[in-house]
């Protein structure tokens, strides 16, 4: 292998996790990826990661290292990119995962406009509302929707998601109106997700606060929650693009107007690796363009 092969080898140890995740993505041995990066260290006269049965730490030479070698990687796909011609029109195959609930409620139409916008670009879809690994599971663009956490990995704002706490007419008639977040102690709800303990969020006189809610349902899927609020059956808080035609026709209305809390932000997250990469690029400014006013 030449230097830059030893540096991809390298960063993508580091991106994985691990020598046998990157041996898998590289369709490599453990064992030649392991000796490869021994040999690296030794023609360097450093130790890059140090290694223990569990875990690899990289060490402050190995992440100098990283940090140079993902910039030079990047430059050298840039220059490739543009000698092959794909900087005016983007080719090749992006794997995509997205939530779940929002591709069934804008993707389908969007996806295709951009298939017709790229003709060279071909896309494979994963819908699952679960946190993909997106380096171990081989993801070239993952769209989230909330708080992302520290990483490495690049985060483009694509649009905001705005969510609202919402009923059946038939519920707030037979059970009353809550007219302040306390008064959900009294109410049946209906959380997303799981877990013995599930709280709301609510922001008052620009402060935000918890509180703890309850119901005979909960469940990590928007549309499931949304039919159960409309047969009368809770309270529920949802992103207004699976709650929509629901209030527009008053199988739901909104409550609590005055506590939400600011909207989540759809974000496009990709590896430090991928961020030149054209297909990638063209799908964030894409949505970007297509999302512009919120979902």
């Amino acid at each position: 292998m030449n230097p830059f092969e030893d540096m991809r080898l390298f960063c993508q140890v580091m991106e994985s996790g691990s020598f046998t995740a990157a041996a898998e993505q590289l369709g490599l041995s453990k064992q030649f990826v392991s000796r490869r990066l021994i040999q690296l260290e030794d023609r360097l006269g450093v130790r890059l990661l140090n290694r223990s049965t569990r875990r690899l730490d990289i060490t402050p030479l190995g992440q100098s290292y990283y940090e140079s070698a993902m910039r030079l990687l990047n430059d050298v796909e840039q220059v490739e990119q543009g000698i092959a011609g794909q900087n005016s029109e983007p080719r090749g195959t992006l794997r995509l995962s997205a939530p779940l609930s929002f591709a069934m409620a804008h993707l389908g139409c969007l996806l295709p406009s951009f298939l017709q916008r790229h003709p060279h670009v071909s896309v494979e879809v994963d819908l699952s509302d679960r946190p993909v690994d997106l380096i171990g599971e081989g993801y070239d663009l993952v769209l989230r929707i909330g708080t992302l956490e520290d990483s490495t990995l690049i985060a483009r704002r694509i649009a905001s998601v705005q969510r609202v706490y919402c009923a059946s007419p038939e519920y707030l008639a037979l059970r009353g109106t809550p007219l302040k977040p306390a008064d959900l102690a009294d109410h049946d709800c209906l959380p997303y997700g799981h877990g013995r303990q599930v709280q709301w969020r609510f922001q008052t006189k620009g402060k935000l606060h918890a509180v703890n809610v309850s119901g005979r349902m909960r469940v990590n899927n928007g549309e499931l929650l949304r039919d159960t609020a409309i047969a009368g059956l809770g309270i529920t808080y949802l992103p207004t693009f699976i709650v929509a035609e629901a209030l527009r026709d008053g199988r739901l209305v909104t409550i609590l107007e005055d506590f939400a809390p600011q909207a989540l932000t759809l974000s496009a997250v990709y590896p430090q690796h991928r961020q030149s990469a054209r297909p990638v690029q063209a799908l964030v400014e894409f949505l970007r363009e297509r999302l512009a006013g919120g979902c």
